[in-house]
């Protein structure tokens, strides 16, 4: 992975904690937790395959887990907490079930249901959706959310960084060909899950998805 595809803010020798960003944005998302924090955790933000940086090269969740773990052991081999939101909460999964040895600890948001089943055709759907409309009105609705729900520090990164709406369609395809209670639960550490009020869909998957997985705590 190419420098140009991190940010890396904070101490050397702080705690580290690496960020994993949502379908079609990018690293920056994470810009205004990340100046919140950078006083005392090594906070390292990446792009994912398919996005920013990485736009050429193909999403597979093995590519997406080769990302974050490079960025581990370049950061001196952690463990790390691993923050991921939507399409990051499935990469963070699997780092952790690969390399649990890497891993102090996860927070998972918006990725508390299992893509499979009926579920599926929820995630196919969007990610029909995301790769069929075109591409200009929808870069402009994005933009505008952004603006309008958050304040300039979270919204301008965002928005500046553009979108990647194709890479996070291909991306969310491939969830459903993965299963990941069963990497949660064969994780073992301690799990933050955070699933906003009007999350509908993983909160309506939260309980059957978190059955048996020990150590988690819910936001």
């Amino acid at each position: 992975m190419t420098v140009e595809a991190r940010e890396v803010a904070g101490p050397p020798d702080g705690p580290l904690i690496v960020f994993i960003h949502g379908t079609r944005v990018t690293r920056t998302m994470w810009r205004a937790v990340v100046a919140r924090l950078a006083d005392t955790y090594r906070c390292v933000s990446v792009d994912l395959p398919g996005h920013g940086a990485l736009a050429e090269t193909a999403f597979t969740l093995d590519a997406a887990a080769d990302v974050v773990q490079a960025s581990i052991e370049d950061a001196g081999g952690g463990p790390a907490v691993l923050v991921g939101h939507s399409l990051g909460g499935y990469v963070a999964l699997t780092v952790a079930a690969r390399t649990p040895q890497l891993v102090r600890g996860l927070v998972l948001a918006g990725s508390t249901a299992e893509p499979s089943g009926p579920v599926a055709a929820a995630f196919r759907l969007y990610a029909w959706a995301l790769g069929a409309a075109p591409q200009r009105p929808l870069d402009a609705i994005n933009s505008w959310f952004f603006r309008h729900r958050y304040p300039p520090e979270i919204a301008e990164p965002l928005v500046a960084s553009g979108y990647w709406s194709r890479g996070g369609a291909a991306a969310v395809r491939t969830l459903p060909q993965a299963r990941f209670r069963e990497r949660l639960r064969a994780y073992g550490g301690p799990i933050l899950v955070i699933n906003g009020d009007l999350d509908f869909v993983f909160r309506l998957g939260e309980r059957s998805f978190l059955r048996d997985v020990p150590n988690v705590s819910r936001r």
